[in-house]
């Protein structure tokens, strides 16, 4: 473990999972800048980021994605399943739809490319602090490229039935056909015919890109 530091009032605490000395020391430089948020630890795997998260209870977790001892996904499991895990900001260098939804699926409010500027991250820091999301990039090819989330638009509304919306969250909690059937008792096929709705409406041609267009246009 890299140090834990004493709280100032009234500041946004954070602490930084990033196996990597000099991003994690130069997130820690860049934070120090932001006048509202104070690093007050570090981890430099995995497994320390879970005794670290644990002893300090920070505001916000900013979690690399592949560290050693246990990965950023193992992370957010093993936190959330001990009713640990805090707002969580995953950082990344591979911009991938798999890795955000399964990030999501396992608690993590936000997804960000190790690139983004000072401004981006603060930004995203606050939102998750606050309570939101800040599901960027999102990797569709309608928005690759943009850093800040696109305002939701009229024409992106999406007239699903609130059936159709139970079954879109269950997909996003990274449930099958066959387990959504079972929690909303119906058949398989049923269920089948609500996600080729869902597809359909949205637009989209499979499961993982409704999800992130469900987040996209804050269906989610």
């Amino acid at each position: 473990m890299s140090g834990t530091l004493d709280a100032q009032p009234g500041l946004i605490r954070i602490c930084i999972a990033e196996d990597q000395t000099l991003v994690r020391h130069g997130l820690k430089a860049m934070l120090g800048l932001s006048g509202d948020m104070q690093v007050v630890a570090e981890a430099e795997d995995g497994a320390q980021a879970l005794t670290v998260v644990a002893d300090v209870r920070p505001d916000v977790l900013l979690l690399d994605y592949r560290m050693p001892q246990l990965d950023g996904l193992g992370v957010l499991r093993a936190l959330g399943a001990c009713g640990t895990l805090p707002p969580t900001l995953i950082l990344t260098t591979f911009d991938d739809d798999e890795l955000l939804i399964q990030g999501v699926q396992a608690g993590a409010r936000g997804y960000l490319l190790k690139d983004v500027s000072l401004e981006i991250l603060l930004r995203a820091i606050r939102t998750v602090a606050g309570g939101g999301r800040w599901l960027q990039p999102v990797c569709t090819e309608r928005v690759r490229g943009t850093e800040t989330p696109p305002p939701v638009r009229p024409e992106d509304h999406v007239a699903l039935t609130e059936r159709e919306r139970e079954v879109l969250r269950l997909m996003a909690g990274g449930y099958s056909n066959r387990e959504i059937a079972g929690l909303i008792t119906t058949t398989e096929g049923t269920i089948k015919c609500y996600v080729s709705n869902i597809l359909s409406k949205m637009g989209v041609r499979d499961r993982t890109r409704a999800v992130l267009r469900a987040m996209e246009i804050q269906l989610l």
